[in-house]
């Protein structure tokens, strides 16, 4: 939502600034359906030829995700806490085995199935169950799965930072595609150099809206939605980042309290439940 109010400041500061020192606005608008074509087909088709379908099919996604912002809120944080808690204290109680059903189908399991969000994330899917088959095949030492566990971890950050990456080529080389176009608005004007002054210093208007338009679209709408979507990663990421402090917790003998609580610790400040938060969810969980 933030982006949204942040784009409308632009918007009415900008051109309102504008209109207040007396500039005319006619100009722009008769110049803006060309130029914008030309400038945006050309960051368009620049980055389809540079991105697999994949990529860009997953770049309209993270648009949308800047929208909506962060995937994951509080309420999720303390649902993974007490996700983590019920699994923890089934595996210490009565071993890896017990925890079969769970592991090797998550999608059924009554455990799962209380906390739906994280059920159909299979990212954290993955890695929670991954993570106890791999102590079902005894690799147990902590610093060697969390090793294992981080390189996960690196992978999945980097391939969902692909969509922040393309946007921020594109904001770099918008610029010099407004250039471009600008170029090809001074060349139409050349070859019209024997009309009036006032016709030539139209076309010669129209032609650095194409400069405006790529600086404006850059600095003002594609850099920060790059900036945003990042940040949102990182953000979500942090889930994640959870469940491997817990788990290497669990390999370090702690109990479940202990082990839920390592993980609550490196919760992102602004969504971090407190102790008695979770003391208080845990015990809702239980009588339910």
């Amino acid at each position: 939502m933030n982006i949204i109010v942040g784009f409308i400041l632009v918007m009415v500061l900008v051109f309102g600034g504008f209109l207040w020192s007396g500039g005319e606005m006619a100009p722009i608008l008769h110049a803006l359906p060309y130029e914008g074509m030309m400038i945006g087909g050309a960051s368009l088709g620049a980055f389809v030829a540079a991105n697999s379908f994949g990529d860009v099919a997953a770049t309209i996604k993270a648009v949308i995700k800047c929208l909506k912002g962060p995937k994951w809120k509080q309420s999720d944080y303390i649902d993974l806490l007490n996700l983590m808690y019920g699994l923890t204290k089934i595996y210490q109680k009565d071993g890896v085995l017990a925890l079969d059903e769970h592991i090797e189908n998550p999608h059924d399991s009554s455990i799962f199935s209380q906390f739906p969000k994280i059920q159909h994330d299979h990212h954290a899917i993955d890695l929670i169950t991954d993570s106890f088959r791999m102590l079902a095949l005894n690799f147990d030492d902590p610093f060697q799965t969390e090793d294992v566990i981080n390189k996960k971890l690196k992978k999945h950050h980097h391939e969902v930072l692909v969509p922040a990456h393309g946007l921020q080529t594109v904001a770099d080389g918008l610029p010099a595609i407004g250039i471009v176009a600008a170029v090809l608005g001074v060349i139409k004007t050349m070859g019209s150099i024997d009309k009036p002054p006032a016709v030539l210093g139209e076309m010669i208007g129209g032609a650095l809206v194409g400069t405006f338009l790529g600086v404006f679209l850059a600095y003002c709408f594609v850099a920060p939605m790059s900036s945003r979507l990042t940040a949102i990663e990182e953000q979500d990421g942090a889930f994640y980042n959870v469940i491997r402090d817990i788990f290497v917790a669990i390999l370090h003998d702690h109990s479940p309290t202990i082990c839920v609580e390592i993980g609550r610790g490196n919760i992102p400040t602004v969504l971090q439940p407190s102790f008695y938060e979770m003391e208080e969810a845990r015990q809702d969980l239980t009588a339910a």
